[in-house]
């Protein structure tokens, strides 16, 4: 991606990085998090809570292929090659290792982003499976971070410090001469969200105490600094750095990560999203969305309403005003304008980054208030971007940087650059390759919530939660999106409610307790309501009646994406080139099985099939048609 120059200005211009609770319910209610270190501090504002990682496991489904293809990968890659320019860039022997290429290259100007991804999938990966091959990659590799940073007098730095470049480019981005393409804080964050991850999933101390030394090397740094030169700072990307500071606050009870925390406030991003004003055009995408998960964060230690309005806003803007039917935002890496769809369909939309966090965003608001508006969002996203965006082809599950929505499309073709074609094991290391790791290696992490007297059952995914604190598990079972049914076991006994999302995109969803179709309200967009005394065994099935629907784009109503369902649907056209959009005769679409969601239809007088699109991988696809007549009303 590009950050301060334009791909055309040369190699390190155009490669500039992208930026790309918890807890189990007891019966007295309180949010402990089910994890091993606990957070100090109670969050304000907070209503409803996500099942540690632990607590919930997938089964057998494409998810599960897709995290076992990322484990696999996670599991191999040399960790001597990883550590190669922490070692280099503090002096010490790189014991013989080969270096990476692409984004990790040693002369790569932010180069090492991609460790704290690693750490990160490393930490997820032994919290929801105990996998000891993740927990001790994790420990090995902070503990050799541990001697990096303990080098720092013989290298020339200042204490704290941790990085695969040198300190002094962080003194020419204070003083605005940093003109090598680097985006060093957005660096840091993501060394910082590993070690925290790593700290507060395995337990590991010295990941704790790596952490805090960086975060008081990044305080030193910035209490130097009038506001206007910190707002100026801020004009580089930097990441979540607002987020996992205020995050360290959270873990520590320690006020100073607060304070240092809100010297990350983007002045110029904040106030227009605070008074709702639509001010994106332009912006750099993923360089914005990072800040108002830092938000919602900075809300939570504080109960400050404004970075409320700010996160919310942000989210209602670019979800309903600068998202593609598949979920995900941009084009070439960046915003335009509002409803500007039709004319930004190319090969370099939907960068995997910007999805991977307005899905974290997503979380966080959902916390503040349970609305079932955003896992509507939450799984048009994950569901039709971010599983296909990984190859399934490839036993290492290696991801395509952008999701191009061109007519005669191919994920894994884009710029020379690198930035549509599958990532690599150590060539490539772009920041949605990052992204990619830790989506594959937390998948399960919101298909349920709860708050003090209910179950949420956000998403339809085959998965089996262990609820400990009240001694209950629950069993989904589903074919879902191919079935529109799904079933919920109980195991365990208890008094609860069980509050099942109903999608804003079906219509007469039924809910059967034990066979017996129950009499209640199942209004799209909401959660139907179960509230009974539970037996072990009771079942709960859940019918939503799925129907061909278009997205049209916000701008021309005339070219729209075809879904079945939450499904987003591709025309597959081989090897053939397009020079447009194929119209296609809506009339026309039928489904092949009901075993399948392959469907036929007739676009510009000739049979296309159209399928899933998170399954189009390896031939040139369509996803948005110039749209002739009316869909059937059967299929």
């Amino acid at each position: 991606m590009f950050r301060t120059h334009h791909r055309s200005q040369g190699i390190l211009g155009s490669f500039v990085a992208c930026l790309c609770l918890i807890s189990s319910l007891i019966v007295s209610f309180s949010p402990v998090k089910a994890v091993v270190v606990p957070p100090a501090r109670t969050e304000i504002g907070v209503s409803s809570y996500f099942f540690d990682l632990g607590q919930v496991q997938l089964t057998d489904s494409r998810w599960l292929d897709n995290q076992n293809r990322t484990l696999t990968y996670i599991k191999w890659v040399d960790l001597e090659r990883l550590l190669y320019v922490f070692r280099s860039n503090h002096k010490l022997s790189t014991n013989g290792a080969s270096s990476n290429g692409g984004w990790d290259d040693p002369t790569f100007p932010f180069r090492s982003h991609m460790q704290g991804h690693f750490l990160t999938a490393w930490a997820q990966c032994w919290a929801t499976l105990q996998d000891t091959t993740c927990r001790d990659r994790a420990t090995y590799f902070v503990a050799e971070l541990a001697k990096v940073q303990a080098n720092n007098g013989n290298a020339g730095f200042a204490a704290g410090y941790l990085s695969g470049f040198p300190e002094s480019d962080f003194t020419l981005l204070e003083t605005g001469k940093l003109t090598n393409g680097n985006v060093p804080y957005y660096v840091i964050h993501k060394t910082m969200a590993g070690l925290l991850d790593v700290w507060r999933h395995i337990g590991d101390t010295n990941a704790k105490n790596v952490l805090l030394s960086l975060a008081g090397w990044v305080n030193q740094r910035t209490a130097k600094l009038s506001t206007s030169q910190m707002q100026s700072v801020m004009n580089t990307e930097f990441g979540g750095m607002n987020d996992v500071l205020a995050e360290l606050y959270y873990w520590t009870g320690d006020s100073q990560w607060l304070t240092v925390a809100q010297r990350f406030d983007h002045a110029a991003v904040f106030n227009p999203l605070a008074s709702n004003q639509d001010q994106l055009n332009g912006l750099h995408a993923n360089t914005q969305v990072p800040k108002w998960i830092g938000a919602t964060r900075e809300y939570k230690q504080t109960g400050t309403s404004r970075y409320l309005d700010i996160a919310r806003n942000a989210w209602d803007i670019t979800v309903n005003h600068h998202s593609y039917a598949i979920g995900g935002n941009s084009q070439a890496e960046h915003f335009h304008g509002s409803d500007a769809i039709a004319g930004y369909l190319t090969d370099d939309t939907a960068e995997g980054c910007n999805t991977y966090n307005m899905l974290k965003l997503t979380r966080e608001l959902w916390a503040t208030n349970p609305s079932a508006n955003y896992f509507d969002f939450y799984e048009r996203a994950l569901l039709n971007h971010l599983l296909g965006q990984q190859n399934p082809r490839d036993s290492h599950g290696h991801i395509t940087y952008f999701t191009p929505l061109k007519a005669g499309s191919t994920r894994g073709v884009g710029p020379a650059w690198g930035g549509g074609t599958w990532s690599t094991d150590y060539s490539s290391f772009w920041c949605c390759q990052g992204t990619g790791t830790e989506t594959n290696t937390k998948l399960m992490d919101s298909i349920y919530g709860y708050d003090s007297s209910s179950l949420y059952v956000n998403l339809f995914t085959p998965s089996k939660l262990k609820w400990s604190q009240r001694s209950v598990t629950i069993t989904q079972t589903t074919n879902f999106p191919v079935s529109d049914t799904t079933t919920l076991t109980v195991g365990g006994s208890g008094t609860w409610a069980m509050k099942i999302r109903i999608p804003s995109w079906t219509s007469g969803a039924t809910i059967s307790v034990n066979g017996q179709q129950q009499s209640i309200t199942t209004t799209p967009a909401s959660y139907a309501t179960i509230s009974r005394t539970w037996k072990s065994g009771d079942t709960v099935t859940v019918k939503l009646p799925m129907s061909l629907r278009l997205i049209a784009a916000n701008d021309n109503k005339s070219l729209a994406a075809v879904a079945y369902g939450p499904t987003v649907l591709s025309g597959n056209y081989g090897s053939s080139t397009l020079s447009s959009a194929p119209t296609l005769t809506l009339s026309s679409l039928k489904r092949k099985s009901s075993s399948s969601l392959d469907f036929t239809g007739t676009a510009n007088g000739a049979t296309v099939t159209l399928s899933p699109f998170y399954d189009a991988q390896g031939y040139n696809y369509v996803v948005y048609w110039a749209v002739s007549g009316s869909l059937p009303t059967t299929t």
